[in-house]
């Protein structure tokens, strides 16, 4: 299918429109002194000026003599024989949800607006430190909590292809400035299929690493991960060749040369087996129209030389969904505590989070310890099945692009969801795995709104989850064939 509604086949990029090359042509233009930071930062700056107010996708944007006054600065740095990285001069916005040294960190939260660290996260020092200039924030929902990116300090962000809906999260700022080109690359998190869902939404590439690939501190394997997003599967590689790498501070991170991703993608897909689980054999309520746009992908996968079949893991779906609420119940109790306890703080969350921290309350050690085997069970579950395959295919999102006024869907196709993210339980099992998965866009239903599939690799196998999706994109050009069209 294709957009008959919000998007249009896009043409030829005009000439000197910056923002429409992707990001490694862009790089490149800068390295080579094709065109200078300076010209680059203004271009973005414009455009952020026009678009962004149709959608709040970024936030908190710095002041624009401070940010030209950087991007000159890089451009003198270029001039010495400097170079600071891939990133050298373009601009970039984090995720709200992470820091960025001497700028509110808010999380979607008023109780948040007065916190600014002192130091970046390490996935945003690693993107300053290849020379990217940070411009500003994008938004996400409060805490994270949700795929539906609305808080009540920056208010709701909307979605590029039709501006009266939303554009998913807890990454829908990051996706919808990708979607609309003010922004090259972006970073993202994702605990449940925050990388993922607003990719969806927004037509856009959102890759999630294998645990400890973007490493963080501690030695619990928490499903939450940061990772890139962008506008092709190269792109988003570049990114991830800058966010990951081993660190000190992480026990758990991948001991391997993020360089790899960096390289070329190009491979031989002749061969490949895919196993399509879909909605679990109609466990998953899904939004009619949706699977059959998602199964659409299946042509562009047998034209690189895979083949499709439909296979399910051996655990029940219901018990992985199980498994899931007990790792999100536990983790967000303990970082948000704090501030439920104190009465007046807690009459300032909102009602999902009070209920994830009171769920969190109310478990046992023992609780705690079964999680865990469950997961256990599962990964099990899903080796099995990666045995046979080579990869696994699902939808991205059980519902198209809805209401941005609505704070989740109540139901689906007449079923009701007894939970704010139960209408998004096609992501959740592939978080609890850590495996790596990158959405890809499928296309777009006959309203134009777009939707998206999930590939889920082999353990460690990221490289080779973004060599297929590479190939995917070069069949299809999703991002760049439908673009968006607002004023």
């Amino acid at each position: 299918m294709t957009a008959t509604t919000a998007g249009t086949t896009a043409p030829p990029p005009a000439q000197g429109d910056l923002t429409a090359l992707d990001a490694l042509a862009l790089s490149a233009a800068i390295r080579d002194g094709a065109v200078s930071c300076r010209e680059v930062m203004q271009e973005f700056l414009a455009r952020i000026d026009r678009l962004n107010p149709h959608v709040n996708a970024i936030i908190a944007l710095r002041d624009e003599d401070e940010l030209l006054a950087e991007a000159a600065e890089r451009d003198r740095m270029l001039r010495r024989g400097e170079c600071l990285g891939r990133l050298h001069g373009l601009p970039h916005a984090v995720k709200d949800l992470c820091d960025v040294a001497g700028m509110a960190t808010t999380k979607g939260s008023p109780l948040l607006t007065e916190n600014v660290p002192a130091t970046d996260s390490l996935h945003v020092r690693r993107i300053r430190d290849a020379g990217a200039v940070i411009i500003g924030k994008t938004n996400t929902p409060e805490f994270g909590l949700g795929s539906q990116t609305y808080n009540r300090v920056f208010g709701t962000t909307r979605n590029p292809y039709d501006p009266a809906r939303c554009a998913g999260g807890s990454s829908g700022g990051a996706a919808a400035a990708l979607a609309l080109r003010m922004l090259p690359v972006a970073d993202g998190t994702d605990f449940m299929g925050s990388l993922r869902n607003p990719a969806a939404f927004n037509n856009v590439i959102g890759f999630r690493p294998s645990y400890g690939r973007v490493p963080e501190p501690g030695f619990v394997a928490v499903p939450a991960v940061a990772g890139p997003m962008a506008r092709s599967v190269a792109d988003a590689a570049m990114l991830l060749s800058v966010m990951a790498g081993p660190d000190d501070s992480a026990p758990l991170a991948i001991e391997q040369d993020p360089a790899r991703f960096a390289q070329a993608l190009d491979h031989d897909h002749q061969g490949t087996c895919i196993a399509w689980v879909g909605d679990f054999d109609g466990y998953l309520a899904t939004e009619p129209g949706l699977l059959d746009l998602c199964r659409s992908s299946f042509d562009a996968f047998e034209q690189i030389g895979c083949t499709v079949e439909e296979a399910l893991p051996t655990m029940p779906p219901a018990q992985v969904w199980e498994t899931f609420l007990l790792w999100r119940h536990w983790l967000t109790a303990g970082a948000l505590y704090p501030l439920y306890a104190d009465p007046a703080s807690r009459s300032q969350l909102k009602p999902e989070a009070v209920w994830e921290i009171e769920g969190g309350l109310r478990l046992s050690a023992h609780d705690v310890y079964r999680a865990e085997e469950m997961r256990l069970q599962w990964y099990a579950s899903v080796q099995e099945l990666l045995r046979r395959y080579d990869f696994i295919l699902a939808p991205s999102a059980q519902v198209f692009p809805f209401d941005a006024d609505l704070p989740w869907p109540r139901e689906i196709n007449g079923r009701p969801m007894d939970t704010y993210h139960r209408w998004m339980e096609t992501v959740a099992p592939w978080s609890l795995t850590g495996l790596p998965v990158l959405n890809l866009p499928a296309g777009f239903d006959e309203r134009g709104l777009p939707m998206g599939v999930q590939v889920i690799g082999r353990s460690h196998a990221d490289l080779a989850v973004l060599r297929l999706g590479h190939a995917y994109d070069q069949a299809t050009r999703w991002p760049g064939k439908v673009q968006p069209q607002l004023p």
